[in-house]
């Protein structure tokens, strides 16, 4: 349901148009491949499988359907989709950010594929270790629990089993929240118990950021009477924050910012979602749609001042959800 103009900042409308004619355009450039990241100049770097951020890129081309209603963009969502169905099959977690966000805004036979998805990610769920594990699809160690693998992950659960989605959240909080510095990284031996990882380092700002969405999740899909408290703790001081806090020098993550604007909204704090959006799409948004300054991986110099596809499709959702293009899900 479209919100009135009233009560509706008069940047949201034309910044979300614009991030949604960027998809057109990305689209025409990288044919098949997925976008992953791309440099200040616009040109992408791209995956050939999708890799943990196909959903993303699908998301983004059902979000253009969604505005535009054109047939054509609806069918090129359909299709992106149906490309990532070789990874309902893949050990990871990151099938919550593949498949929940790639089907979140679609119909048809995508949901028969998100269907597919949710029951395999059930059935590698650990009873023991009260998660489903971050899995060996990308190598490393296969019983990790790290903090992006909750997000999509718990309403994807909610779908086949509200109890397995609950205990992966917690499981997760009670790792990454536990003691100080926070760690968002942790692997499970069987003698030695979890032990903290380094990366991604205490101070990544996607940490919270991710936990916060799966909180946010969590409380429409499954309830969660501990909203409060773990709220205040996962929020941000910076409306767009570093992309490491102990790198004072370093960039900043707009594509954390974009996702904690989305779990905002999705928990109804939508002031503090507004004066996030507003940071973004003042500073960051180029005209022609490209949300910069995202840092991909720091410790690497991987990306770390460009467009995330990530970044634009949390943007781009935040948007929807504030001018009502979409409702929440």
């Amino acid at each position: 349901m479209r919100v009135p103009d009233a009560q509706c900042p008069a940047w949201a409308r034309p910044a979300l148009e614009s991030v949604l004619g960027r998809v057109a355009v990305t689209r025409a450039g990288v044919g098949d491949r997925f976008p992953l990241y791309a440099d200040p100049f616009g040109r992408w770097t791209t995956t050939g499988r999708g890799s943990w951020t196909g959903g993303f890129w699908a998301g983004l081309q059902w979000l253009r359907a969604r505005s535009t209603g054109d047939p054509a963009d609806r069918e090129a969502a359909r299709l992106c989709t149906a490309r990532l169905t070789g990874w309902t099959e893949k050990d990871t977690a990151t099938r919550g950010l593949i498949f929940w966000y790639g089907t979140v805004l679609a119909d048809g036979g995508a949901l028969t594929v998100r269907e597919r998805a949710a029951r395999a990610c059930r059935a590698a769920f650990d009873g023991e270790l009260g998660l489903v594990p971050w899995g060996s699809a990308f190598g490393g160690p296969r019983l990790l629990a790290r903090a992006d693998g909750v997000p999509g992950l718990v309403p994807l659960l909610a779908t086949v089993d509200p109890e397995a989605a609950v205990s992966h959240l917690r499981r997760h909080l009670d790792l990454c929240l536990g003691q100080r510095p926070r760690h968002w990284s942790w692997q499970h031996d069987q003698t030695a118990g979890w032990t903290a990882g380094e990366d991604p380092p205490p101070g990544w700002s996607r940490g919270p950021a991710w936990l916060l969405l799966a909180v946010a999740e969590a409380v429409r899909h499954v309830g969660f009477g501990e909203l409060a408290d773990v709220t205040a703790e996962l929020m941000s001081g910076d409306l767009v924050p570093l992309a490491d806090a102990a790198r004072p020098d370093g960039p900043r993550d707009t594509s954390a910012a974009a996702v904690t604007a989305t779990a905002l909204l999705l928990l109804g704090h939508r002031s503090r979602a507004v004066a996030v959006l507003e940071e973004l799409v003042r500073s960051h948004l180029t005209g022609d749609g490209r949300l910069l300054d995202g840092c991909y991986d720091l410790a690497s110099a991987t990306a770390v001042r460009h467009e995330l596809i990530w970044g634009d499709f949390f943007l781009a959702y935040a948007l929807a959800l504030l001018t009502g293009l979409v409702e929440p899900a």
